[in-house]
């Protein structure tokens, strides 16, 4: 595919990804809206981001298996298709109990969309250039903390969290028309079924891969989750300053996201393990420095360049999951999603059993070298399963 066109079809999946990420995390600004609405307590009202997340870890799989011998192209309109509909539902739920449902149903799409959109990134560039499409891809989402959520949480204080469904719904609809204009359609493949992607499943790589980025990748989520009162209570920092240094952390994503997929396509392996050395490091850099507002600010910016391992992790999926790649891209979604809420909860457990809000660092860390510990695991599984037996070894030999 010529060069211009690539770098359009990556803008229109990447406005879906922006449009998912402003979904997925307005609510966390909003809870105190919707609590207010529904009369219910703001800990109630932070279960509808639960339901979120269930939903992308149950939809992601899922669809993959269910839309297997559907193309790619049609997969991703209707996936956004579903998007917008679950927003503008959101926009109109009549209660709390409809809206925990409506969101649950929302979060469906989330994984599977940005599996296949991977996928399609990478079959746009050459092998070479997979990490780096992806990463472009992925921009949308890692933008969206920077730019989408604040737009759509202002609009929700003003004119109510409806107004900022509506908003996520309207960017669900100018993708569906940028998928359908500039992203290539193709037909399905022939050999696809549900047996085949589910033969994912049996692969030793791709669920250590998986488990690579469910546990060494919460240490973000741990952070993340608590940084506001972290930065109220511990930094000293105004609360009207918070927003400033959460766009802070935006750009560290978004620089991440760049380089981390440069690194990826040069030296795959090798960029994974450094990653999860360095999200260790930068971890346990936040907890020491969490007491001092400005040293504080930059640990932040370098805490949010974790998401560089997104994009790795994603092309390891699919080089291990051999002709399963949808589900295994999909899967991707689901182990950050796993990430997100084994980080938070093991970081309440932290500051909840009296360590104080800058433990989120530590724990992170810990997190970060679990995911370490299961990549040598991996490799070292891997190095073991390519040598040949020593008796096809010895008559090799003979013959």
């Amino acid at each position: 595919m010529r060069r211009a066109g690539a770098r359009w079809a990556e803008l229109a999946l990447a406005i879906g990804g922006f449009g998912i990420g402003t979904g997925e995390f307005v609510m966390m600004g909003l809870l105190p809206n919707v609590a207010g609405d529904f009369a219910i307590s703001i800990p109630s009202a932070g279960h509808v981001i639960s339901a979120y997340a269930l939903g992308v870890v149950i939809g992601a799989p899922l669809i993959a298996v269910t839309a297997a011998r559907w193309s790619r192209h049609s997969l991703l309109l209707a996936l956004m298709a579903c998007f917008a509909v679950g927003n503008f539902a959101s926009a109109l739920a009549p209660g709390y109990a409809s809206l925990l449902a409506v969101r649950f149903f929302a979060g469906f799409p989330h994984g599977a969309y940005f599996g296949v959109a991977s996928l399609v990134a990478a079959s746009l560039v050459p092998a070479n250039q997979r990490a780096r499409a992806i990463g472009r891809m992925m921009l949308g989402l890692t933008g969206a903390t920077l730019a989408g959520v604040p737009l759509a949480t202002w609009i929700g204080q003003r004119m109510g969290w409806r107004a900022a469904y509506v908003l996520v719904g309207a960017i669900g609809i100018l993708t569906y028309a940028m998928i359908s204009r500039y992203v290539p359609p193709a037909g399905p493949d022939k050999d696809a079924s549900p047996a085949r992607e589910l033969s994912a499943l049996a692969r030793k790589q791709v669920w250590l891969t998986l488990a690579i980025g469910s546990v060494g990748f919460g240490g973000l989520f741990c952070v993340y989750s608590y940084i506001t009162p972290t930065l109220t209570q511990v930094s000293g920092l105004p609360a009207r300053y918070v927003p400033l240094v959460l766009a802070v952390f935006g750009v560290g994503m978004i620089l991440g996201n760049l380089v981390g997929s440069w690194l990826a396509d040069r030296a795959l392996m090798r960029t994974i393990g450094a990653l999860l050395i360095w999200n260790a490091v930068v971890l346990s850099a936040f907890s020491v420095t969490a007491g001092f507002p400005w040293m504080a600010t930059i640990v932040v910016l370098l805490v949010g360049t974790g998401v560089a391992i997104v994009p790795a992790l994603q092309i390891r999926l699919m080089d291990v999951a051999d002709e399963a790649q949808t589900l295994a891209a999909a899967l991707n979604h689901s182990a950050f999603n796993v990430a997100n809420a084994l980080g938070a909860w093991l970081g309440g457990l932290a500051i909840a059993g009296g360590l104080g809000w800058a433990s989120t660092g530590w724990v992170g860390a810990l997190l970060a070298i679990g995911g370490l510990l299961i990549f040598a695991v991996s490799v070292a599984d891997e190095r073991r399963t390519a040598r040949p037996a020593p008796l096809a070894q010895s008559q090799s030999r003979k013959s």
